[in-house]
């Protein structure tokens, strides 16, 4: 309660002033209303005397007996001072201390798609962007080309056709599909059946995720597969993949069990590719089915001349300082080293 100043009234419980609360008790009583006149000068009207009929002293009190008190220990004092807070307080404290302590044991995500090529269990998440996009990406923009679709119709046409399985597949055999969103005209670049082609062959090539015997893959054209692969158009895979990099892009979408094909890219490839459009579409699938099969995090260019690993963003460059303009602080460092662009997982296979 706020103290507002001036004059206070006692109250009781119910917001009732004393004076009217004494009042109303009398007024219920039975029989003639109380004289509200304190006897023999009492100034304490609602205590009644020792002997209220003849009016005369009262009897002392007996003194009361003498009680050792036991002195109030400082922790009682505090206890007393405090009240609840007394126990909330270090309870907090040792509720923090243990939080703390299990996010500092707690074991990092491990890398994945490491030169080894071995698949490991990450946790999949997204580069950790701070808002801080340059302007203009030269090696990322979007190459002159050939006509593409700005926007489909959202839903997607399931190329018809299967295949045997490629590869060991000791640890998973992934089964997928080849799509292609409605309204996409994929006349131009040899229709449907020729994007299915490309992405069963370059699945199927020894250089690719099969050449660690953990993994296999199969393609069908119907049920649930374990991932549908689909070419998609501009404001589409916006849709599903985002645009806070402001770039043509592809991805996969876990929610979705799907792998989001970038028609633009598609048709125009990425400067990162000096205009070699079939080695770009063969990486643009293997880096995006790579992401389906297990690999989340994103790798930078590991020696200075080298081939690039297939899990760096190579659509928007093969220097790491043009990755790390993107991802300020991610997990690409701007050290100057830039690769050559590849398309494979295992180029030496």
């Amino acid at each position: 309660m706020t103290d507002r100043g001036g004059v206070r009234t006692d109250e009781s419980e119910d917001g009732v002033q004393g004076d009217s609360r004494t009042e109303s008790i009398a007024a219920r009583s039975s029989g003639p209303r109380a004289d509200p006149t304190p006897r023999n000068g009492s100034h304490q009207p609602l205590r009644a005397q020792w002997d209220p009929v003849s009016g005369e002293p009262h009897r002392p009190r007996r003194p009361r007996p003498e009680r050792k008190v036991r002195k109030q220990s400082p922790l009682g004092r505090f206890v007393a001072t405090y009240g609840w807070r007394a126990y909330a307080v270090p309870i907090l404290t040792v509720a923090t201390v243990l939080v703390v302590w299990d996010a500092v044991r707690a074991p990092g995500v491990a890398p994945a798609g490491g030169d080894d090529g071995t698949a490991e269990t990450v946790a999949a998440r997204a580069p950790a962007a701070d808002g801080a996009f340059p302007q203009d990406l030269a090696s990322g923009a979007l190459p002159d080309g050939g006509a593409f679709t700005e926007s489909g119709a959202g839903t997607w046409r399931v190329v018809p056709g299967t295949s045997e399985q490629v590869g060991s597949g000791e640890t998973q055999v992934f089964t997928y599909t080849v799509e292609v969103e409605d309204g996409v005209d994929t006349a131009a670049y040899g229709g449907d059946q020729a994007v299915a082609r490309l992405v069963d062959e370059t699945l199927a090539d020894p250089r690719s995720w099969t050449a660690d015997r953990a993994f296999a893959f199969r393609r069908v054209d119907g049920g649930s597969p374990d991932f549908r692969v689909s070419l998609t158009s501009q404001m589409t895979v916006r849709q599903f993949c985002g645009f806070d990099i402001p770039l043509e892009g592809s991805c996969y979408n876990p929610g979705l069990d799907r792998v989001l094909l970038n028609e633009p890219r598609w048709v125009r490839g990425a400067i990162s590719f000096h205009g070699d459009i079939g080695s770009y579409r063969q990486y643009v699938v293997n880096h995006e089915v790579g992401h389906a099969i297990g690999f989340a995090q994103h790798d930078p260019c590991g020696t200075d001349g080298g081939l690039a690993p297939i899990m760096m963003q190579q659509t928007f460059g093969t220097s790491n300082d043009d990755i790390a303009r993107l991802d300020p602080g991610g997990v690409v460092p701007p050290d100057g080293k830039e690769c050559r662009f590849n398309p494979w997982p295992y180029p030496r296979a």
